[in-house]
């Protein structure tokens, strides 16, 4: 069956289905590049319902998308400089990934930014992430290496990318 993709704004309401869908994807995601207790951490610190109400208070955008109208993933993203944008999250359930769930959302937030005249799509990714080969084929380059002390010890050590609109 061919999927049939929507996207919906999220809103403060969406917060619980946001962290039910983080917590289907996330720790398998990240289980072979991250120890248990920087991902317990890093939940925490990125995706209590404080912490996405703060970020959504702050001007990220999160958007979900469904397929057949059940939730499939959900991203967020913002403009951080004029005319760039960072795409700070984008997860979709490990049964939509090789559906083209994610280059759909991803096309849908370039043409989203695109009609604000944003001039870029920037995101990080961690360097042992295979997700990033999905994005070098979406069109994103690396453009520098980061290694972000997140607090408790830990780091995010990821690429920076870039997909030039």
């Amino acid at each position: 069956m061919i999927p049939v993709f929507d996207i919906r704004k999220a809103t403060a309401e969406n917060i619980p289905l946001i962290r039910e869908l983080t917590y289907k994807v996330w720790p398998q995601t990240y289980a072979a590049v991250l120890s248990q207790l920087q991902i317990n951490y890093m939940l925490e610190m990125m995706y209590s319902p404080a912490s996405l109400q703060k970020q959504m208070n702050d001007g990220a955008q999160f958007i979900l998308v469904y397929d057949s109208a059940e939730p499939a993933g959900f991203a967020s993203y913002q403009e951080t400089e004029p005319s760039i944008y960072k795409l700070h999250k984008i997860y979709v359930l490990p049964s939509q990934q090789g559906k083209g769930t994610g280059r759909f959302v991803i096309d849908h937030i370039i043409n989203e930014i695109s009609n604000k005249n944003g001039k870029a799509l920037q995101l990080q990714v961690n360097r042992h992430n295979k997700a990033k080969s999905f994005y070098e084929r979406l069109g994103f380059t690396v453009i520098d290496e980061i290694n972000l002390d997140i607090g408790n010890g830990f780091f995010m050590n990821d690429y920076v990318m870039e997909k030039k609109l």
